[in-house]
């Protein structure tokens, strides 16, 4: 990586166990990690090896055991969870495998909620999730709720989500996991056109070789490590 590029988040030393009564269960195991600005990082390994628990740990879902997380060289897991939640919906997207769309809403209130949480002007909130839709292909779908939507088109619901309040990192756990092979490809080319345009910061874990192929970088978990 270019030692022009900009560091985002730096994760230094991370450790992340699980106990049952008193049997420990290790799972990250000394992870250090720098991750870029505007890069599409790709996380690959089995199934097991603690892919997601990174990527919660990095979206500030879970607190590691011990260790470091900082973005911009603040060490997250010093705030408090009232402090981290605000940072959460502030400055990370998420996409998951399963778009976790709210059945009662349509499309355009699916996207919007995350920002009328923290915005009083809910007019402009509108406008930008009407416009987020538009750019991921969904114009014609606003008023659509998720039952009326294909699984490729919930999950372009759930891109523009986690867009809405602008992030500086998007993370996206199995986006594509979950959608034939048609969607898939529509899902990926959407990402990658967010990344070049934007300039957003994508982190992606994946078991699509074809996907991990494509990003601009690609670490493997192996018994909690990093390769």
């Amino acid at each position: 990586m270019n030692s022009n590029v900009e560091t985002l988040i730096r994760i230094v030393d991370l450790h992340k166990s699980y106990y049952d009564g008193e049997s420990e269960l290790p799972v990250l195991q000394g992870i250090n990690l720098e991750i870029y600005m505007s890069e599409l990082l790709g996380i690959v390994g089995a199934s097991g090896v603690g892919k997601s628990t990174l990527l919660h740990i990095l979206g500030t879902l879970d607190r590691p055991t011990t260790g470091n997380v900082l973005y911009d060289e603040q060490d997250v897991f010093t705030l408090s969870d009232t402090e981290l939640a605000r940072f959460r919906n502030k400055e990370i997207g998420f996409v998951f495998q399963f778009h976790h769309l709210l059945p009662e809403f349509t499309a355009l209130e699916n996207v919007a909620l995350g920002a009328l949480i923290t915005s009083s002007n809910n007019k402009s909130v509108y406008k930008e999730a009407e416009a987020l839709l538009d750019y991921v292909g969904l114009s014609e779908r606003l008023s659509h709720y998720p039952s009326q939507l294909s699984g490729g088109e919930r999950q372009r619901v759930a891109i523009a989500r986690a867009l809405i309040n602008q992030p500086k990192i998007v993370l996206a756990d199995e986006p594509t996991g979950n959608l034939d092979r048609r969607s898939s490809e529509a899902v990926l080319e959407l990402l990658w056109d967010l990344n070049a345009k934007s300039g957003q910061t994508f982190v992606i874990v994946t078991h699509n070789q074809e996907l991990a192929q494509k990003v601009d970088r690609v670490i493997q978990l192996v018994d909690g490590k990093v390769f």
